[in-house]
């Protein structure tokens, strides 16, 4: 039984995260935590009290965090200190926070992905070669939309879209970034040529699409070595 730690387990995707990990035999959940100064602290969830002390990742074999990026940042330090594997899904995040990643990544295995749901792990997959097979005459930009609560923009998916479509076309690629009402997560990549147009189209029905391709990703990582992995290299394994 893998011993899981998940931060911000009051926010939305934690609290989920949370729910899910119950429900599975391969996981006993070790910690429940959250920043300071939240009433939440102190109170009793299912079996655990929430905490506000990142000292408690040394309970734990895999630690998952969505939250923010000073919240990560802080987490990293802990992960690192206490050598345990890391399911990173923040976005947000700026270069010094990314080179953190990176560094903490040399002392313990972290997955670190924009996006835990297979479907836009598989649009990164392809886009490349759509992109090369119909060559510099299609435009290409992309539109985003989430909930209204979400800070960051563009999302950490586009920002991903745009490194791999970039990477191929050598072109800067626009993104659209919109925040409304309660959506989950829509991502469109759209290629436009002059007399046709192309549209990859992802949406999120609900955030167990996340929750449920993180906890996919800390039945992975638990027992590999260390260093700095994806959605994509745990997708490979069909048997998580």
């Amino acid at each position: 039984m893998i011993k899981l730690g998940i931060a911000g387990v009051c926010g939305r995707m934690g609290r989920r995260i949370l729910e899910l990990a119950l429900q599975d035999k391969d996981f006993e959940v070790t910690l429940a935590l959250e920043k300071k100064g939240i009433p939440e602290i102190g109170k009793e969830l299912g079996k655990l009290r929430i905490s506000s002390s990142p000292d408690g990742i040394f309970l734990v074999d895999v630690f998952i965090d969505f939250t923010t990026p000073e919240g990560t940042e802080t987490n990293l330090d802990y992960v690192a200190k206490y050598k345990k594997a890391l399911i990173l899904g923040t976005t947000g995040l700026n270069d010094a926070q990314i080179k953190k990643v990176e560094e903490v990544s040399k002392i313990v295995p972290v997955v670190f992905s924009p996006n835990m749901s297979i479907g836009v792990n598989v649009l990164f997959s392809i886009l490349p070669e759509l992109a090369k097979r119909l060559g510099a005459d299609y435009d290409i930009q992309i539109i985003e939309a989430h909930h209204k609560a979400k800070k960051d923009a563009p999302s950490g998916t586009a920002k991903k879209f745009v490194q791999i479509l970039s990477g191929v076309t050598q072109k800067q690629i626009p993104v659209h970034a919109l925040r409304l009402g309660d959506i989950v997560g829509d991502h469109t990549v759209i290629f436009c040529g002059n007399a046709e147009r192309i549209e990859l189209k992802h949406q999120a029905h609900s955030r167990d699409l996340f929750a449920l391709g993180a906890l996919k990703a800390a039945k992975w990582i638990f027992g590999k070595p260390k260093g700095l992995y994806s959605m994509q290299d745990v997708l490979k394994n069909k048997d998580v």
